[in-house]
């Protein structure tokens, strides 16, 4: 990719959908909102991964230090089940948590249905990297997205990740007063 490119990574954690015994519905829905969201030129580079934390872990330094993508959304792996390890996988690899995503993300699902506050959706940074883990249903992807993403660019200007802008009538980024292109 060149160097103007945005690259997003979209990784789903699923034992299921990655040995073919169900079809992949998380990945698709984030690419689906995002396209909605995201305006300008992106591509994606999209992983489906059995619910295995070293393996989650090699994923997403590989999205982030390989791969470049300033923003990594996860998909799957963030309930309370055993096989449910995406959001250790994800403090493991970051050098940063940022909580406050996954109480906004909870706290928005919560409007919808009471088991939300079982997530344990989460986010972090690796390097130049925002990555966001969010639960398994298409619904709830979309909703936690359209919860947290305003923030989302930002994040990454400060993070001296790639220049996001979002389409406003979709969803509209803020940044405060007085912020620059690239950060500060």
């Amino acid at each position: 990719m060149n160097d103007n490119t945005i690259c997003i990574g979209i990784l789903t954690v699923s034992d299921r959908a990655s040995s073919g015994e169900y079809e992949d519905k998380g990945g698709p829905a984030i690419h689906d909102w995002l396209t909605q969201a995201v305006k300008g030129h992106w591509e994606t580079v999209a992983r489906v991964i059995p619910d295995d934390e070293v393996l989650i872990e090699a994923t997403l330094r590989e999205l982030s230090d390989r791969e470049g993508c300033c923003l990594i959304v996860t998909t799957g792996g963030t309930g309370p089940s055993p096989r449910d390890v995406t959001p250790e996988a994800t403090e493991n690899v970051c050098s940063k948590m940022l909580p406050g995503f996954g109480e906004l993300m909870r706290s928005a699902s919560l409007a919808s249905v009471p088991t939300a506050i079982l997530s344990r959706q989460t986010a972090g940074i690796r390097g130049q990297s925002l990555i966001i883990n969010l639960p398994g249903k298409p619904a709830a992807i979309a909703e936690c997205l359209q919860a947290v993403f305003p923030a989302v660019p930002y994040c990454i200007d400060l993070i001296g990740g790639a220049y996001i802008e979002t389409h406003p009538d979709f969803c509209a980024a803020f940044r405060p007063a007085g912020a620059r292109r690239g950060g500060n």
